[in-house]
């Protein structure tokens, strides 16, 4: 009986070792076949879930999605990247965002997204490699009615030899055309060549962060700025000239006196803009919805068109409109290699399958830019394809979004104010020079 028991427990034993044996490979093949993504839009929670769905269907591996609270993202990357089974897959915002992540960035300049990437200075990246790769793009210039332009282009009493938008590829003509315009508006039926300059307090973000960021733009390249390190602490602002050369077109050919701007927003100047009242306005491709939820909006959509924010700068006939993004896709350099590589082919697929593609174009909306995308698989309004033209012009520049190194709401609205003061003639243009040079220095210390 003694021998019958102890080879009874000893059966026992080896059945119990031998089931966890079976039980830990089975545990470690499902953490290999699995990524973990942190997501950083709250709204496109469900989107990713179904998203994560498909992509086990059709691949068999699994995508575990956890989405940051709004407004946190920074604080839970932070938490999860710590932990053993941290994000594979994370998002970054920009040059000062890879600068608080750098270590956690895989290099991703041989994986397969980036060779489709359309527009390779969007990525963020240094002479050691590619570290975020853009996902999701948006665009902003000079929004231009073709309609109200080629009216003026049609005119025999007009002055300039330009025949059409095209044609207007720097700052000299811009200004040819927007000071004949004004004296023929009584005969295009506009009240002003631009929309009003909207410098109501609190609204003024399309011109102390869009607008500025397109001389600080050239001051960072002119000087070969590392836009990831500290000498982004202070700015010359060197090109102020150039700021003040399409700001004052905007103001002294706009549908409103300058001296009234301190009562306009954005939604004025876009309403103006869809109404008719005048032939161009400066936003992104964002505005369109606004556009034509105008009650009276009078702007077909094949007559809406960009182009670049021209100021005068050397060179800028080469320049495209300003195309960006916040949002930049990162892998976890601490994953295994094999964690590395499945990250990379999820991202691959989602924006190259059709399956994936699917929901880029129909679900989440995304203007992307990678070539991977047919004609017919892109974002159909008018705005959104606007940009796309400008994105897959191999002859332009387009401006990347630079400010998102600029310091924070307080200088920003601080810039906004001295632009309200010169406006109404209350101070001299390098007042406003002198203030924004060094509010953006105490703001950065």
């Amino acid at each position: 009986m003694k021998k019958t028991a102890l080879f009874i427990a000893a059966a026992i034993t080896a059945f119990l070792l031998c089931s966890c044996g079976n039980k830990s490979e089975k545990t470690e093949s499902t953490e290999a076949d699995s990524i973990y993504y942190l997501n950083f839009k709250p709204e496109a929670a469900q989107i990713y879930e179904n998203i994560a769905k498909a992509y086990k269907e059709e691949t068999g591996i699994t995508l575990n999605v956890v989405t940051a609270a709004s407004g946190t993202y920074e604080q839970t990357l932070k938490s999860e990247i710590a932990k053993a089974d941290a994000p594979d897959i994370f998002q970054i915002n920009g040059p000062k965002g890879y600068a608080n992540w750098k270590n956690y960035c895989a290099d991703l300049s041989d994986s397969e997204i980036y060779k489709h990437l359309n527009d390779k200075s969007l990525a963020i990246s240094t002479e050691e490699g590619v570290f975020g790769i853009p996902y999701v793009v948006e665009g902003y210039g000079i929004i231009c009615n073709e309609k109200i332009m080629n009216d003026y282009f049609a005119l025999d009493t007009k002055k300039t030899d330009i025949n059409s938008v095209g044609e207007i590829n720097n700052f000299e003509k811009l200004s040819e055309v927007a000071e004949d315009m004004t004296a023929h508006k009584e005969k295009l039926g506009i009240k002003g060549v631009f929309a009003s300059t909207g410098l109501k307090t609190g609204d003024a973000w399309r011109w102390h962060t869009h607008l500025a960021n397109i001389p600080l733009y050239y001051e960072f390249m002119d000087n070969n700025i590392d836009l990831t390190g500290s000498q982004t602490k202070e700015i010359k602002f060197e090109n102020d000239n150039q700021f003040k050369n399409i700001f004052d077109l905007y103001i002294n050919y706009s549908t409103v006196e300058p001296k009234i701007l301190g009562t306009k927003q954005t939604a004025d100047s876009m309403a103006e803009f869809a109404l008719g009242q005048c032939a161009m306005v400066q936003n992104g491709n964002w505005a369109w919805e606004q556009i034509k939820d105008v009650s009276g909006n009078t702007v077909r959509e094949e007559d809406i068109r960009f182009i670049p924010i021209y100021t005068g700068h050397e060179g800028e006939e080469n320049q495209g409109i300003a195309v960006g993004t916040e949002n930049f896709l990162a892998i976890n350099s601490k994953s295994s290699l094999q964690k590395q590589k499945l990250a990379a082919d999820f991202i691959y697929w989602l924006f190259s399958s059709e399956k994936g593609k699917y929901f880029v174009t129909n679900e989440l909306g995304f203007i992307t830019p990678f070539d991977t995308f047919e004609e017919n698989q892109k974002p159909s309004d008018p705005l959104a394809r606007e940009v796309i033209r400008w994105m897959e012009n191999d002859k332009v520049t387009n401006i990347p979004w630079n400010f998102t190194i600029f310091p924070g709401q307080n200088f920003k609205d601080e810039f906004g104010s001295y632009l309200l003061q010169y406006a109404q003639g209350k101070i001299k243009w390098e007042d406003v020079k002198t203030g924004v040079v060094e509010k953006w220095k105490s703001e950065q210390t």
